[in-house]
């Protein structure tokens, strides 16, 4: 072909595959810039010879759970509703955890404990291939005894392993990192342990959306729905969070009863606690009374005749005590609005509309006892109970600790996915991300190569056409 037609029309191709490539990958490199991380678990057993030894013979202690913490499998602790900020083009993540373990042994004549240790907020950073865990610890230093409460130390040094951070996807999974004492770690951890000492590797897992786009601000036009009532009298939602008993959340996933719990009628699972939402009833602000019912209901089975239902769950407060109730079903005991468990709710007083108590300590009751199969004694302390009722339409309820989408159940890992199933998600991916920003198709690049490629064919068959020798007529 001659230089005079190819250079044309190579021309025409290049920019038609420009001007889609151009159209195309300023989307991309958007999706690809900073994007926020909102909700994830990060599971971690901080040092399981250290849980053994608090729970042990010689220290004689106990650890409890705080802002919504859980247990998972036999010795890790999950901390939940990730958020922060991850950056696919460079691999940098940040990312903080809510909930916290407070930890107590070797107590002594007054009540108190020699060991006195709480770990909370744990935040992870990654950067330049090298990632860093951080806690908010406070601590009775070993010996002196003196109190030490410090924020976000760098408390571990992570293992990546040769992990490489960048990329795109809906979420961040790392799993068992490696990770090693700091000098920081070892000094705020009470001199319990030195530097370089090996702690619990750490899982996490957290979902990655599309950073947000300024919107802009403007004055809220008063709707029905914003005139407040009288801060005394119906109630225009509540919900209440209880988790029964770690202890006994344990047991029913566990070896011996191998089973699990079924949640239904709305109820939800908050990682650590159940809630039960959707609360009717009345409060009374001059004697900061309560009563006030919930939907759902939550099921526990397993082995051993393991088959417990709560459900029509009620909460009562008068005189700063409180009572739940809740309609019992198993196979020894059956009743209607049982008291399961009282707890004080002192100054039960509104604030912007909200009647709010969080993780008030609990005491089973002789009925709960009773509900319970024997399994506890009346008094036995259970979870910690929470309760928040809005009086009006516009209160909002705090909201339920987020432990992502990718988080199970357990710390065993979910089933692999289908050939059917994975070519459905590759397909499905290829076209769209979660947060409908589009993504570079293969196939969208390979047809623009193909109508470039089919414009230059075309051209040159025409061309032949024009200079082909006449068809000799032979007629």
């Amino acid at each position: 072909m001659p230089a005079r037609l190819r250079a044309p029309i190579t021309a025409v191709c290049v920019a038609a595959l420009g001007a889609l490539l151009g159209a195309l990958l300023p989307a991309t490199a958007a999706h690809a810039a900073g994007r926020s991380v909102q909700g994830g678990r990060l599971d971690w057993g901080i040092k399981s010879s250290f849980q053994s030894y608090v729970t042990g013979p010689i220290a004689k202690g106990s650890y409890s759970l705080t802002g919504g913490a859980a247990t998972v499998g036999s010795s890790q602790f999950r901390f939940h509703s990730a958020t922060g900020t991850y950056d696919s083009a460079t691999g940098a993540f940040s990312s903080s955890f809510s909930g916290g373990v407070h930890f107590v042994g070797h107590k002594e004549d007054d009540g108190t404990y020699q060991l006195d240790l709480t770990i909370s907020r744990p935040t992870v950073r990654i950067s330049g291939g090298s990632g860093t865990l951080y806690v908010d610890i406070t601590s009775k230093a070993k010996g002196t005894g003196t109190v030490t409460t410090s924020s976000q130390v760098p408390f571990a040094s992570l293992s990546l392993g040769g992990i490489d951070m960048k990329g795109g996807g809906n979420s961040v999974q790392l799993n068992s990192l490696p990770a090693t004492l700091t000098s920081q770690g070892a000094k705020s951890f009470a001199g319990y342990y030195t530097a370089g000492t090996a702690l619990d590797p750490v899982s996490l897992s957290a979902d990655v959306r599309a950073a947000a786009t300024p919107k802009a601000s403007s004055t809220p036009t008063p709707t029905k729905s914003s005139v407040k009532k009288e801060t005394s009298g119906a109630i225009a939602n509540g919900a209440v969070d209880w988790g029964v008993r770690r202890t006994f959340r344990e047991y029913v996933t566990g070896d011996i009863a191998q089973g699990k719990w079924t949640l239904s009628s709305g109820a939800q699972d908050g990682g650590a606690l159940f809630r039960f939402a959707g609360g009717e009833g009345t409060y009374k602000k001059d004697d900061r009374s309560l009563e006030a019912e919930f939907e759902g209901a939550v099921r526990f089975t397993g082995e051993q005749g393991l088959d417990l239902r709560l459900s029509g769950v009620r909460v009562t407060v008068e005189d700063a005590k409180g009572t739940l109730y809740a309609d019992v079903t198993s196979e020894d005991f059956t009743g209607k609005k049982v008291a399961l468990v009282t707890f004080t709710a002192k100054n039960l007083t509104p604030k912007d509309d909200l009647v709010e108590l969080t993780e008030a300590p609990t005491k089973l009751t002789a009925k709960g006892a009773k509900a319970f199969g024997g399994m506890y004694q009346a008094g036995t302390e259970m979870d910690p109970l929470s309760l928040a009722v809005a009086l009006t339409d516009d209160a909002a309820l705090p909201a339920l600790p987020d432990l992502g989408s990718s988080a199970t159940a357990s710390a065993t890992p979910s089933a692999p996915e289908t050939a059917a199933e994975a070519e459905t998600d590759t397909t499905e991916a290829a076209a769209d991300t979660s947060d409908g920003t589009p993504v570079l198709p293969i196939g969208l690049v390979a047809g623009a190569l193909l109508v470039a490629g089919a414009a230059y064919a075309i051209a040159v068959r025409r061309r032949r056409a024009r200079q082909a020798p006449a068809v000799p007529d032979e007629g």
